[in-house]
């Protein structure tokens, strides 16, 4: 089951995407998951012999066969199978500040903790305040995106 983003599927992230922001609902409750998912994890390596700083790169995240972190969730996906359910992307980020902002937006906008149609149990945000958030709202605004 591939993600939506447009009601175009997705096979491949933007290359200036650190993370993502994400709507998976299910198709035969309606319950709802609103959740983010980094598209790159960071890797470290030991040093090379001789040397002493430690080797940092990043590598692709498990984001395409991901279903989120609530175990209720997940559980349905194994019972019901992935035919069921709709994985949509809702943005596109371009740092991981700007999708844990973006992801606590759409769960107060939605409510998610106050109705028993969403699967999500919990916000879990810390975010500071930073020019490139500024700067990426500022874009999101202009574009006509609340």
């Amino acid at each position: 089951m591939a993600w939506v983003y447009k009601n175009e599927e997705v096979h491949e992230l933007p290359v200036d995407c650190e993370a993502f922001v994400y709507l998976i609902t299910n198709k035969t409750n309606n319950m709802m998951y609103v959740g983010k998912k980094l598209a790159k994890f960071k890797t470290t390596k030991p040093p090379l012999k001789g040397k002493k700083n430690k080797r940092r790169s990043t590598k692709e995240s498990d984001w395409q066969d991901y279903w989120g972190s609530s175990e209720r969730l997940k559980a349905d996906v194994d019972l019901l199978g992935p035919e069921d359910f709709i994985r949509e992307i809702l943005h596109f980020c371009p740092s991981r500040g700007i999708a844990s902002y973006l992801e606590a937006k759409v769960q107060f906008e939605r409510r998610v903790l106050e109705t028993d149609n969403y699967y999500n149990g919990i916000i879990n945000v810390r975010i500071g305040g930073s020019n490139i958030l500024k700067e990426y709202l500022k874009t999101l605004n202009d574009k006509g995106i609340p």
